[in-house]
């Protein structure tokens, strides 16, 4: 977690004793939801970029010369929405996979569709057809990371998946 993540759960958690102080038992049980689904927000990006970066060192002591960017925090918009969260880029050569991530944090940034708890996406430079769009998604009381397909149907995206990207990125 980055200093301004720290300093921003402080400030809710300040703000929700605040509210139950004053009687406000609804917004102390709203911002207390939104405390747990930030932490499950952060827990599931934390897993699928320290997954990629897994993925990619591995294939670095194979290979060689592949190069492990990170930028946090990063913003990006999807569907509409402006989205904060992480970056991580993985070169090598001129190939290069971007793995976005990140939620809406104010109401001026707009909304995440689907339920969404948080959105993903994976571009592949000069591949448009392999990228994809993740949203995560509570099923069954767990969050899973979803594929977002136009047809509606969406899978399940777990590490199988995030490997066969990786081929994708670094097919010859």
């Amino acid at each position: 977690m980055n200093e301004l993540d720290e300093i921003w759960a402080q400030k809710l958690a300040e703000a929700a004793e605040n509210a139950r102080v004053s009687g406000r038992h609804d917004v102390a049980d709203y911002l207390a939801l939104k405390a747990a689904n930030d932490t499950i927000r952060r827990a599931a990006v934390g897993w699928l970029f320290d997954t990629a970066v897994q993925i990619a060192a591995e294939a670095n002591r194979k290979f060689s010369g592949i190069a492990i960017e990170r930028e946090d925090p990063y913003n990006f918009s999807i569907r509409g929405a402006n989205l904060v969260g992480s970056m991580l880029r993985v070169r090598h050569g001129v190939r290069c996979m971007t793995i976005e991530a990140g939620w809406t944090r104010t109401p001026a940034d707009g909304f995440m569709r689907g339920g969404a708890l948080a959105i993903a996406r994976i571009v592949h430079f000069g591949m448009p057809k392999a990228n994809i769009d993740l949203s995560l998604v509570k099923r069954e009381d767990a969050p899973v990371w979803i594929t977002v397909a136009e047809e509606l149907r969406s899978t399940e995206f777990n590490s199988t998946g995030l490997l066969q990207h990786f081929k994708i990125f670094h097919q010859v």
